[in-house]
């Protein structure tokens, strides 16, 4: 399903890659090694795709809308370099993560030039309504991982604040990319305020079932290692749901594994989750908000491009890595 949808944009999708390569131009060597590294290590590209999707269903592709999607990539790419440090985490993508291949140092750094090129592009691409919203996004992105920072470790944190997390951390750069494919494209209010509630959905749904397949996921398929939440105490909804709806001698036992980051009970842990019906919640939920990224998707007029975002929903919560 994913190539169907890359083939829709392949045009597109090689230029991105392209204008990428040449964005990575450094003076400095470790600069690019880094960057090349991560950008090179693949991953599904849903957002710069959304930028390009977005675009092309509103009749306005353009070498500006490749430009756009390069951005989305880098800022994405940036917030990944930072996260692997702050989680201390060691694989990604199945292969060791830049901090661990190189240093902590480095990957920050590296993180902030990508941050700052992506804003360098960004002021080619010469539209303010643009330049707002990838600004106001990438804020947000910044308080949702220092919120994200701050609940780890907690029980007592509730859905809505985890729900508040994956929106700032997450959902809002999906909701840029279709939003600014939108306005790239020169697309009416309408159209464009559609698009940008169906990224929001589209992003949600995909962090959700991100969290889920954490606790029944392969490593060798989701190119990471299962269990990271619980060693980094992040109190995702599986856990949220499973210390709820769980009797007291279990949910204990959830309780203490966030609070010390006890992923040597990880087997424990993965059986009360999945007795619980918390994958089941967990996914209900992505589909939820699936259903109304589609519901958006349906007021655009017919074409490939619309069938494609469509499919994207499908996508982000048929994975199993």
């Amino acid at each position: 399903m994913h190539n169907t949808i890359r083939e829709t944009v392949a045009v597109d999708f090689e230029a991105v890659n392209a204008f990428i390569v040449e964005q990575l131009h450094s003076n400095v060597e470790l600069v690019e090694n880094i960057g090349h590294y991560i950008i090179g290590a693949g991953g599904k590209r849903m957002r710069p795709m959304l930028v390009l999707l977005a675009a092309r269903a509103c009749q306005g592709a353009s070498d500006n809308a490749v430009k756009l999607a390069a951005v989305i990539e880098f800022i994405h790419t940036a917030t990944l370099l930072h996260d692997d440090v702050v989680d201390m985490s060691s694989m990604r993508r199945g292969r060791p993560t830049a901090n661990e291949q190189w240093n902590n140092p480095s990957s920050v750094l590296v993180g902030d030039f990508l941050y700052s090129r992506a804003f360098q592009v960004l002021v080619s691409i010469n539209h303010m309504g643009i330049m707002k919203v990838i600004a106001d996004t990438t804020n947000t992105i910044a308080e949702g991982e220092v919120l994200q920072l701050l609940n780890k470790h907690r029980t007592d944190i509730t859905e809505q604040d985890y729900m508040r997390v994956i929106r700032d951390k997450t959902a809002v750069l999906f909701e840029a990319a279709a939003y600014c494919g939108a306005l790239i494209a020169g697309a009416d209010e309408v159209v464009s305020q559609n698009l940008k509630a169906a990224g929001l959905h589209l992003g949600l749904a995909f962090q959700l079932v991100d969290d889920a397949l954490d606790y029944d996921g392969k490593a060798e398929d989701l190119g990471k290692n299962v269990g990271d939440d619980l060693a980094e105490g992040k109190p995702t909804l599986p856990l949220l749901y499973a210390m709820q709806n769980s009797d007291s001698k279990d949910s204990d036992l959830l309780h203490q594994a966030v609070i010390t980051g006890g992923a040597e009970q990880l087997d424990e842990v993965i059986r009360i989750i999945s007795q619980s019906g918390a994958l089941e919640y967990t996914r209900k939920r992505a589909h939820e908000h699936a259903d109304l990224a589609r519901q958006h998707l349906t007021t655009l007029p017919a074409s490939e491009y619309q069938q494609a975002l469509l499919q994207m929903c499908d996508l982000a919560v048929a994975r199993v890595s």
